[in-house]
């Protein structure tokens, strides 16, 4: 079976853990027998554009085509505005990008079926490609593409109800998805069907003793995660000067960059932690891969998140995880069974989860052997890709 994925959230040889869940899910499902190429559209840079900050540098810098994992992807451009400017017009701009490029494409490549990653713009781009080529579309919405279109105004909530509409299937990562559809979108409930992301066989670097040595004598508390305000470092933070005093032996290691860096250091040296704080910056996957293997603990306690792969990486590398109360991830963790579910932007809360774990290291220990069972038993991308290729099979015998 033949699918062509387009997906502008990919990594690339400039972000190499971008949209990693969707590649990921890609070299499984190959491995299942689907043939795969991928489209994976680029914001056109020009001067002075490209000059504006290094992500619209990044873009400039992205090859038009990229062979990784063995999948061939490329990555046409498309006109996009900084800061989200003119977004409803962002499917249409897409459609125009990769029009021709899908009709080459499929000159040599007969796909069998269309699968496309967020709403807008790409399910858009995607709708609009299939009206020549009439294939099942099948959309999967992974949670902050549609947190921040839904209501971003009335022009986006009318595209985004016609790619749903259009779409033979909408796959949603977590329940909290599905109820966010259904409670604004008419008619669509029988054709939503949740499959979570999944995490690959457990994978880190072993040339690393060098990392391990540093933090052998600390408990390590983790955060991986851009560094903007929903991702909740900041309430990390406040809760370290309570932690530091029970525990004077830890360390919190923040992965990630993002705007909030500058904002984040100078809270840290206003509480008088920094030296209990190291922001390590963007790493790459193996490198967070390994960290999380040393952890003691991993907290994000972010809200909007529809589901969070991280979570569920920490979960397979055995270490209990503290999330938030009402996100997607209350799907996976069961609070006090195989991680923590604390209050949204609570304090109190964070410390009291923290410092449960690392006062109790047998039950730390127990919380996070059950987490790696659950994730191993239900959230791998073999399982993810089995209930895919259900979707595929299902779609293409309709032809």
């Amino acid at each position: 079976m033949k699918i062509l994925i387009i997906s502008h959230m990919y990594p690339s040889i400039m972000k190499e853990i971008y949209g990693i869940f969707v590649h990921e899910q890609a070299i499984e499902l190959i491995k299942h027998g689907c043939e795969i190429k991928v489209i994976s559209p680029v914001p056109w840079t020009t001067f002075p554009i490209n000059r504006m900050n290094a992500k619209w540098k990044a873009y400039s810098q992205i090859p038009s085509r990229a062979i990784i994992d063995g999948i061939e992807i490329h990555y046409p451009r498309y006109l996009a505005f900084p800061k989200m400017k003119f977004f409803a017009l962002s499917g249409f701009w897409m459609y125009q990008g990769i029009k021709d490029l899908v009709n080459r494409i499929r000159h040599e490549f007969f796909f069998d079926l269309i699968h496309a990653h967020v709403v807008l713009p790409d399910g858009f781009a995607a709708m609009l490609i299939n009206k020549r080529y009439h294939k099942p579309l099948i959309v999967t919405i992974h949670g902050q593409d549609i947190y921040m279109t839904i209501d971003k105004n009335q022009k986006c909530r009318e595209y985004i109800y016609q790619v749903l509409k259009s779409a033979r299937r909408v796959v949603v990562v977590s329940s909290i998805l599905k109820r966010l559809i259904t409670n604004n979108f008419f008619g669509l409930d029988n054709k939503i069907q949740i499959i979570p992301n999944g995490v690959p066989i457990v994978k880190f670097s072993k040339n690393m003793s060098g990392m391990m040595d540093k933090y052998k004598d600390k408990k390590i508390i983790l955060s991986v995660g851009y560094l903007i305000e929903r991702k909740a470092h900041a309430y990390v933070l406040e809760a370290l000067p309570t932690i530091v005093k029970r525990h004077p032996n830890i360390i919190y290691l923040i992965v990630g960059n993002g705007v909030e860096e500058e904002r984040l250091k100078n809270q840290a040296k206003h509480l008088n932690i920094e030296h209990y704080v190291e922001f390590l910056g963007q790493m790459s996957h193996l490198t967070a891969m390994y960290l999380m293997s040393i952890c003691n603990v991993f907290v994000l306690p972010s809200w909007n998140e529809a589901f969070g792969v991280v979570y569920i990486e920490a979960m397979a590398h055995g270490k209990p995880v503290i999330a938030c109360r009402g996100e997607g991830i209350e799907d996976v963790v069961t609070d006090g069974e195989t991680g923590l579910l604390v209050k949204p932007k609570n304090v109190e809360s964070l410390v009291e989860a923290i410092d449960f774990l690392l006062s109790n290291p047998d039950e730390c220990k127990a919380m996070g052997e059950r987490a790696r069972e659950l994730v191993l038993k239900n959230y791998t991308w073999q399982k993810n890709a089995k209930k895919t290729l259900e979707i595929y099979h299902e779609l293409r015998g309709r032809l």
